[in-house]
């Protein structure tokens, strides 16, 4: 079910091979298992997990430049958007951030056979370096103020309609709405 509602949802947006599709339906089994005894995510049903996680993260991974891209994913969760971009952007490496030491152990299982992902069981606050992206997904305005202009030369962001505050110190180019509901959109800015 996972592989034709994946297919599906994400058809005319990305292309993605047998073996793509194979991993992410790994994470995606692993995420409702550990689900059960770890809260990673409220989202119940099979499509919804397709259309909200997945296709969103992989709408977010066709908009970033070609190439060898430098990302970090702050809080990450159970893995989005940056598990679905690493598999998408193979050449691409990607941090994930996560504070929550439960889920960051889920990120390191979930990761385990794939090489260009790394975990960071810190807060964001913590992480040393800079970033050509950084990405995030349901992570509100306030949380990453402190952080994202520290972290990424340019910000990409997966979130509700509102706009974002000026003290994020990024220039903004119009919302893209998402393809899959109303009141979500894909921001994407330059650090100023």
């Amino acid at each position: 079910m996972f592989p034709e509602l994946l297919r599906t949802h994400i058809a005319g947006i990305v292309d993605l091979s047998a073996e793509q599709v194979v991993l992410l339906e790994a994470h995606y089994e692993l995420m409702v298992r550990w689900n059960r005894v770890l809260n990673l995510t409220s989202v119940r049903t099979v499509e919804e997990a397709v259309l909200r996680h997945y296709c969103e993260s992989l709408f977010l991974g066709s908009r970033l430049p070609a190439g060898s891209l430098h990302v970090c994913d702050i809080g990450s969760g159970a893995g989005f958007p940056g598990i679905p971009l690493a598999v998408l952007r193979p050449e691409c490496s990607i941090t994930l951030i996560e504070s929550h030491q439960r889920k960051a152990v889920f990120l390191r299982e979930a990761t385990r056979a794939m090489p260009n992902l790394e975990v960071f069981a810190v807060r964001a606050e913590e992480v040393a370096g800079e970033y050509d992206h950084a990405i995030s997904r349901a992570v509100s305005y306030e949380d990453l103020a402190p952080v994202l202009q520290k972290l990424g030369q340019s910000a990409d962001l997966l979130t509700g309609a509102e706009d974002p505050p000026a003290n994020l110190g990024f220039s903004w180019t119009k919302a893209v709405p998402l393809p899959w509901g109303k009141h979500r959109v894909l921001r994407m800015g330059r650090r100023v």
